[in-house]
């Protein structure tokens, strides 16, 4: 979320009807997520071949065969205003009815949907879905031709953006997983810190998340990462649902450990014991129509941690923490891939 939408209401109210589980949130796919970020000016087409309103078919059907394209701007000379189109279908029409040398102003579609350089991408896909057109002119700030925007440019673009996702990550992944390969000291750690809000549903989950991308790219196995993820996700929510003021929560990565340090200072848990079994759950029946709240949170962290320790008091504050044990050559930061086998350059 933008810095903006600071102000947004986050009551649980805000919410109703609009509930994301996790599951949801798992099946929105890296292509989906690109639709919002780039820009139609990233994938467009911005050299264009154009004809004016005084040309002719003729020189339409000269045009699209030279060129080897199914539609051609029609734009002012003057002004450089977008007047219209001719595609394939226009010039079909056009050689069908004998008229090639007809002015193609009398051919041209005038009525065009067209697409704003600086919208994002999803915006193209809603109007190439609801309009069933194979290409939408773009216009600039000024609202004249910036280019043209094909289905096949929209997947080009994304093809280009996923491919530089994948070789960004790979640098990345290599450069974490050798972390603590040339620190000389007696034991290193890397130590990340996260300030959870309360009722803040809009990033809950946030922290989670990026803490398991950072254990992928320092080596970690996707069941360790998985884990690790699912248990700090848990005590996340607990802080946001819970808690009068939220929390913090630090987790200390070392090559063979990860310890993972959740503190909030208060309400408090009444009685740890009920709290640690599964269904029990003090939260409001607002909490539970957002489809928190089911009680499962700490069995949950209790099943993925190595080790956990609950303590807390009435009034005071709760801190919990987690302990993750790396085995064998299952170590994170030193070269590893998680998959038994040390890390080569080529691996990389």
């Amino acid at each position: 979320m933008n810095n903006r939408d600071t102000n947004f209401d986050q009551s649980p109210s805000r919410f109703k009807g609009k509930i994301i589980t996790d599951e949801m949130a798992g099946k929105i796919t890296r292509v989906e997520e690109l639709a919002y970020i780039l820009k139609i000016s990233d994938v467009m087409s911005s050299s264009l071949k154009t004809l004016s309103p005084d040309h002719s078919m003729q020189d339409v059907l000269v045009t699209m065969r030279e060129n080897r394209i199914s539609g051609i701007p029609i734009v002012d000379d003057d002004s450089h205003a977008l007047l219209g189109m001719v595609s394939t279908e226009d010039l079909i029409k056009c050689l069908a009815n004998q008229d090639i040398d007809a002015n193609l102003t009398k051919y041209m579609s005038t009525k065009l949907v067209t697409v704003n350089s600086f919208d994002y991408l999803t915006e193209a896909l809603k109007l190439f879905a609801r309009t069933g057109l194979g290409r939408l002119p773009v216009l600039d700030e000024n609202g004249t031709l910036a280019g043209i925007l094909t289905k096949g440019d929209v997947t080009y673009g994304l093809l280009r953006a996923l491919e530089h996702d994948y070789i960004e990550e790979e640098v990345r992944r290599y450069r974490a997983s050798h972390l603590f390969e040339d620190i000389e000291s007696d034991r290193s750690s890397l130590i990340l810190r996260y300030t959870i809000e309360h009722y803040d549903f809009t990033h809950g989950g946030s922290a989670s998340s990026k803490i398991k991308r950072a254990l992928l790219r320092l080596g970690a196995n996707a069941q360790l990462a998985r884990r690790v993820g699912i248990g700090i996700y848990e005590a996340e929510m607990n802080l946001i649902i819970h808690t009068t003021h939220g929390g913090t929560i630090h987790v200390e990565i070392e090559p063979h450990q990860i310890s993972v340090y959740v503190w909030d200072e208060g309400p408090g848990i009444e009685d740890v014991d009920m709290a640690m079994k599964p269904g029990y759950s003090t939260a409001t029946e607002e909490i539970r129509e957002l489809g928190f709240g089911a009680g499962m949170g700490l069995p949950n962290i209790a099943r993925c941690a190595d080790e956990m320790d609950l303590r807390s008091e009435l009034g005071k504050g709760t801190h919990l923490t987690m302990k993750f044990f790396l085995k064998g050559e299952d170590v994170v930061g030193e070269g590893y891939t998680g998959k038994g086998k040390k890390e080569t350059e080529n691996d990389a």
